[in-house]
């Protein structure tokens, strides 16, 4: 199963703001539809409260701690392990989107990272986690002019 992390950050290493991401870019909402879609989105309680709904084309798994979390649209786990033997039952791409503590607990799992770094540092209350960039190689990146300019990458784990 490929599990792949998802994620935008600020040049200051920032992903979100009081549960919202501090920026609008043109354009960078439109490159995580084109990677996520028709695949499986694993994310924690809060992005997903953030989102307001499941996304469109996508299956959505939630993971909290509380037992008594309920989505009619999603499946609900109480841990990254218990959503990851779920989506496999799915047989389709993984998608780690979210928050910090679960990009935290992914990062020693995952085989790909997809990171749009924005060109602007801001203020923040939820970080990228540190990422072990010797354990993986660039695989691809593009540089997009937009509103404010970011960097789109790929990284692989190295085999």
């Amino acid at each position: 199963m490929n599990i792949s992390i998802v994620a935008a950050r600020s040049l200051n290493g920032i992903i979100g703001n009081s549960l919202k991401i501090p920026w609008v870019v043109k354009g960078e909402q439109a490159l995580f539809k084109k990677i996520t879609m028709g695949g499986i989105l694993i994310m924690g309680r809060k992005t997903f409260d953030s989102l307001g709904k499941p996304l469109p084309g996508r299956e959505t798994i939630i993971i909290s701690r509380n037992e008594n979390y309920n989505c009619d649209q999603c499946k609900v786990c109480s841990s990254l392990q218990s959503a990851l033997v779920e989506a496999e039952k799915l047989k389709k791409s993984v998608f780690i989107a979210g928050g910090g503590q679960i990009y935290e607990l992914a990062l020693p799992v995952v085989n790909t990272v997809h990171i749009s770094t924005i060109e602007k540092e801001v203020s923040g209350d939820v970080p990228f986690p540190k990422f072990p960039t010797k354990e993986f190689i660039l695989a691809e990146e593009h540089r997009f002019t937009s509103n404010i300019n970011y960097i789109y990458q790929r990284f692989e784990r190295r085999k």
